[in-house]
């Protein structure tokens, strides 16, 4: 199986970074009536960030940290759909100042991943093409309007992705477009200011649009390295004011790029997985460094158990 850097939109850039297995953000199928399973955890970790296109320290905060542990699994219902499901637990905290560090379940994560145009070889290439429809919903009440502490946004999310992929001779291609609509959110307050006041609880979520693209060398769909380069957009929203906090409907933007890899252990079913990523750009977010390493195991329902007297 493969996990990314799925955008779970944490605060300043803390998002859920990927490591790989059959996932929704890639070109690897489970097989019919396989399943893959596992826990990937990742550290990510920031003292500098945009503050609107300011780059800049805050020593009241000093670095910002968080810890994801993440399960997921990735069923093959036939040879050319996938349902895939996660869910992660995050605690996020600062080294200095007086706010109280946060942790917990954050969203559950829902996809049905579909083939367009299944491996097909056109001249010395293999192309092939794949459709995403999926979304994610909280799975407990923790505070969003909190950030960069928070652990999540709160909005129940749907989104759709465009997958394609080309190889040649087990070097590979992989280019992905998402966008993604966020329901509106409930804070604890009556009023907040954005670029006008707003006297009301309810924010407006903007939509997130996300590209990336994956190169690198694939023995097979349980060994492969690659190099990653993505881009995150949010449409709408507003910078973070000088000396402020963010706030949930800030337009956040970021440039990431990174190596990720995943290798078979024997023929046990049992892989590992790991990732680094790193923010090269960004517009209220952290310049982040994230690193993460997982176990995922494949268990095909399709063999048969002969029982002998």
């Amino acid at each position: 199986m493969q996990l990314k850097h799925y955008p779970l939109l944490l605060a300043l850039g803390l998002l859920s970074s990927q490591a790989q297995a059959q996932t929704d953000n890639d070109a690897l199928w489970m097989p019919k009536k396989n399943l893959c399973g596992g826990i990937i955890y990742q550290h990510g970790q920031w003292n500098h960030y945009w503050e609107g296109t300011f780059y800049r320290e805050n020593l009241n905060i000093g670095t910002v940290s968080s810890k994801m542990a993440m399960a997921m699994a990735s069923y093959g219902i036939n040879d050319n759909l996938n349902a895939i499901v996660m869910l992660p637990w995050i605690k996020n905290q600062a080294s200095a100042g007086t706010l109280i560090g946060q942790q917990g379940v954050q969203d559950l994560s829902v996809a049905l991943k579909q083939h367009l145009l299944g491996r097909t070889l056109c001249g010395k290439y293999y192309f092939n093409l794949a459709g995403v429809a999926g979304g994610s919903t909280p799975m407990t009440n923790y505070v969003a309007d909190y950030l960069p502490l928070s652990i999540g946004m709160h909005s129940t999310n749907g989104y759709v992705r465009a997958i394609a992929d080309v190889e040649r001779n087990k070097w590979y291609a992989t280019a992905t477009a998402s966008y993604m609509l966020r329901s509106n959110v409930k804070i604890d307050r009556t009023a907040y200011y954005t670029t006008e006041m707003n006297y009301s609880n309810v924010v407006r979520m903007p939509s997130v649009a996300n590209m990336m693209l994956r190169i690198g060398y694939r023995l097979n769909a349980d060994k492969f390295v690659e190099l990653i380069a993505e881009r995150m957009e949010t449409i709408g929203g507003f910078d973070i004011r000088r000396n402020d906090m963010p706030f949930l409907s800030n337009n956040m933007d970021a440039l990431r790029t990174g190596i990720a890899a995943k290798w078979a252990l024997g023929k046990g079913g049992l892989s590992l997985m790991g990732s680094g990523m790193y923010t090269l750009a960004g517009r209220n977010m952290g310049r982040s460094t994230m690193l993460s390493l997982g176990a995922v195991y494949q268990i095909d329902f399709n063999k048969k158990t002969i029982i002998t007297n």
